[in-house]
């Protein structure tokens, strides 16, 4: 069961999964933009939601590490599956890097947390990779994979996915036609 009828201000929780802050950096971009946009947004990283039940809806989000989401992201996921009514959901996976991006496959776990949760859409954004707060074990699967280093996040594709969520939530303003306003006022 899913919520039907959305209050307003509508409640939103973004969270991501982020091991070294660039998926981290997403997700406060996408609450801002959320925010901008006249929603109640409030941005926690994952091992902080200990509930969803005060929430209308949750914007999820992962780095992904060998094809895999971090199992804080898939832990919030787990809880949104245990309630009910569920909040709206929408997922991102951030991970691929280079141009063009790589690894072109969707994460492993994507379809599981996208089932678990009812998201109603997946994106996967690139993200960056900054070697020297890698660990020696990240920097080997680099290598191995010939990972390119550097920033490859698109500002502007995660502002229109972050509207694209919020037209969904946010009513559009009524249009007013010069007849309409005056016919309200003869009234």
């Amino acid at each position: 069961m899913y919520h039907t009828q959305l209050p307003d201000p509508v409640r939103v929780l973004v969270s991501a999964g982020s091991r070294h802050g660039s998926t981290k950096e997403i997700a406060e971009r996408i609450g801002s933009v959320l925010a901008n946009r006249g929603l109640s947004v409030q941005v926690q990283q994952p091992q902080h939601v200990l509930d969803v039940s005060e929430v209308d809806v949750v914007v999820l989000g992962s780095a992904v590490y060998a094809g895999h989401w971090v199992r804080e992201a898939k832990e919030v996921a787990d809880l949104i599956g245990a309630e009910s009514p569920k909040p709206l959901v929408w997922l991102f996976s951030s991970g691929p890097v280079g141009e063009p991006a790589k690894p072109e496959e969707d994460p492993v776990d994507a379809s599981e947390v996208q089932e678990i949760t009812g998201a109603r859409d997946h994106r996967i954004f690139s993200g960056k990779i900054d070697k020297e707060q890698l660990g020696f074990g990240e920097r080997a699967i680099l290598i191995a994979v010939k990972a390119p280093e550097g920033d490859f996040r698109n500002w502007d594709e995660i502002d229109t996915w972050a509207n694209e969520i919020a037209d969904h939530l946010v009513p559009a303003p009524t249009a007013r036609t010069r007849e309409d306003v005056v016919a309200r006022e003869r009234g």
